[in-house]
Order: C-alpha cells, then structure tokens, then sequence
C-alpha cells in the first residue's frame, strides 16, 4: 500500500479534544483519498487518545502513535520518520480545511516537481467567531516572476515572502530524508527552523495562490498564549538556523536577508511577549541577540525597516525600565498633542458654522428640498 500513498499527513495531538473531531472530518474528508494520517498522541490528559482511537478503528489510513508530552516538534519527528508517502504534510490538530487542499496542492506540487509548495491560509478567532485575512502569510509583492523559484532567485526576500511556520506548506518527501530535515525540540519556534531550512534547500519552490487552510487562534491552553515559559527560544531557533547557512557555505549571500528577517522577528518576539519575560527578551536583544546577528555591523540604509535600527540603538542606551518609562512619556506627550490640536478643530469647526457665509450656504442648499416638497403638496 506504501506505493500508493500520495500524501503523508503528520498531525501532533496534544490536549485538543474540542477541535479534534472537526480537524479529523477535515482531513479523511479530502477530495485526495490516497492519505495516511499519522496521528502522534503527545500525552493529553483529555479525551483526545479516545477520539483518535475511534478514527483508528473506522478508517485504516489512520495511524495513532503514542507517548508522553515531548513536545510538537519531537511528535512531528516521530511521525515523519513512519510516514511513507510521496510527500509530507504537518499539520495542527486545531485548525481546518478546505476539502481540496490536500488534492490542489499535490497537483500543483506534481506539475512543477517542487521540493516545497506554499498555499495560502486565513486565521479563524476562536473567541470572536470570525474569519481574518492573512495576506502577509505569502507577500505577493516579494516573489520573482517565476514559479517555481528558488532562494537564488529571491535571495534577500526568501525568510520574508512567507512564515515560518508548517502547516501551509506541502513537502516531498524525499527531498525532506535528502536534506536531513529534523524539526527543532523547542517549547515555541519549533518550526522554523525546520521551514527556513527546507526554503533555502530546495531547488524548487512552489505558490498555490488559493485559500485552503484555516488557522485557530486564540485558543486557551495554547502554547503561543504562554510565550513567557519559553522566552528565549525564538533565540535558539534563530541561532540554529544560522548555524546551517554557514554550515551549507550560503550565509554571505543570505546575510542581509537573514539579518533583516532576524531584526524584525526579534522585535516581534519583544513585543508580543508578556510578564517578567519582556525584560529578559528586551536584554537578550540588546546584548546576545545584537552580538551574534551583527544587527549594529552595518548602517541604518542596511535595512528594510531602518526605524527598528533607530528603535534599537536607543534601547542599548537605557535599562529596560529607563527605556519604558521614557516611552511612557513620548506617548503621553504624542497623546497630549493629539487632544490639542481635536480641540483646535472643534474651535475652527464651530468657527465656520457662525459664519455668515456657511449660514448663507445652509439656505441656498435647503432651497431644492423645499421646492420639491411645495409640488408635492401642490
């Protein structure tokens, strides 16, 4: 049966007994039937083991590993070296599908023998109900003309045209055991380093500009709501991934890519985190991160958001506290400003209103009402 699998489908399984029976539905449910579903039970303490024993039992393309909680990464590690099909998928078991994602993208896939292909996806609000646009997931404006293309093509854009994260990106198989692609065991930021690899190792990269996959956000008990017990690993996983650039002779002509790419998502990283982990990440940046990235070794026209630069610069003058409260109050200052000059056009507002030219106006504009109204009634 191996022969015939088109697609692997990796799932990791942690705590998701709400999503699972829709996330499942999804993926039995594609127009593609030629799938095995491996399922890695990560240790969940809910009813999760006992939805996916049931898949197990009606539909024999399921697989169901099981173990205690190491971790997506370490799941999706262990499902990749059972699965036997021509390409790879990972997949989380709280998002959902179009039924023909699987079937467009292994198409599409075929058609240009592309070692990665890339569809688009939107996020679904868990707790608003609602769908949101996702445009940035692949930036139209960043591709070359081509497709299929490679990082040669695109080499200051290829950590940028889209995430680093799996789940929208199709994988061939024997690319993936040829590249000796693992996934990184971290608690967050498991993924990138895997993705960015895998964009900057194949000779083939592949655009499906359709909307296939639904990604759930806001989900309680998810592991990027708790970022701060994991603080630091978006650092390792940037580490690793320069450690392989230099590693496959690349880094100097991805350099700039990478460095802007890094700048950014460090930022990203500060910005998003919560607690008593925003000064450990905020001193990270400023010392180590600023250090082994080289962000200070070239000059604010180096990069494409040169306020970052600047953002930076001024944060390695000041402690995290000293930095925050003088934020503090260049927004109080900007929010200051910004009722001055509301209240200025309140004054000029009610100004032209008294005026007799806008009095005049009024009349003049009300004639054509009036007249109608009089033939009406006449």
């Amino acid at each position: 049966m191996s022969d015939k699998i088109k697609v692997s489908v990796v799932l990791p399984v942690y705590n998701v007994e709400r999503y699972l029976p829709q996330c499942m539905d999804g993926i039995l449910g594609q127009t593609l039937k030629e799938i095995e579903v491996i399922c890695i039970d990560d240790g969940s303490a809910d009813g999760s083991l006992g939805i996916l024993r049931e898949y197990e039992r009606s539909d024999s393309r399921v697989q169901v590993l099981t173990g205690e909680n190491h971790g997506a990464a370490a799941a999706r590690n262990r499902g990749m070296e059972r699965a036997c099909g021509e390409y790879l998928i990972f997949l989380d078991s709280d998002d959902f599908y179009e039924p023909e994602m699987l079937e467009k993208a292994y198409r599409r896939a075929g058609e240009t023998q592309a070692d990665v292909t890339i569809f688009r996806g939107d996020r679904y609000d868990d707790t608003l109900e609602n769908y949101i646009q996702m445009d940035y997931s692949i930036k139209r404006g960043q591709l070359p003309g081509k497709n299929p293309f490679c990082w040669r093509d695109m080499p200051d854009r290829i950590f940028t045209f889209a995430v680093g994260w799996a789940w929208d990106k199709l994988y061939r198989r024997e690319f993936v055991e040829a590249a000796e692609l693992k996934f990184q065991e971290l608690r967050t930021s498991n993924d990138l380093y895997f993705v960015f690899s895998s964009l900057v190792k194949a000779e083939k990269i592949c655009i499906v500009e359709e909307l296939l996959v639904h990604h759930r956000i806001h989900v309680k008990g998810s592991l990027s709501a708790t970022r701060e017990k994991s603080w630091n690993c978006f650092y390792e996983a940037c580490k690793a991934l320069q450690d392989e650039l230099r590693k496959m002779g690349v880094y100097g002509k991805l350099e700039k890519g990478f460095v802007n790419w890094a700048l950014h998502f460090c930022f990203w990283n500060l910005d998003t985190i919560e607690g008593s982990a925003y000064e450990k990440v905020y001193d990270l940046l400023c010392g180590e991160c600023s250090e082994r990235f080289g962000f200070f070794s070239h000059g604010r026209e180096y990069y494409a958001q040169p306020e970052l630069y600047d953002r930076l610069g001024a944060m390695r003058e000041r402690s995290c506290i000293g930095y925050l409260l003088g934020e503090n109050r260049r927004l109080a200052e900007e929010n200051k400003e910004k009722q001055r000059r509301i209240e200025e056009l309140k004054d000029e507002n009610r100004a032209v209103k008294d005026s007799a030219t806008f009095r005049t106006g009024k009349v003049i504009t009300a004639l054509p009402g009036k007249i109608k109204r009089a033939v009406k009634r006449g």
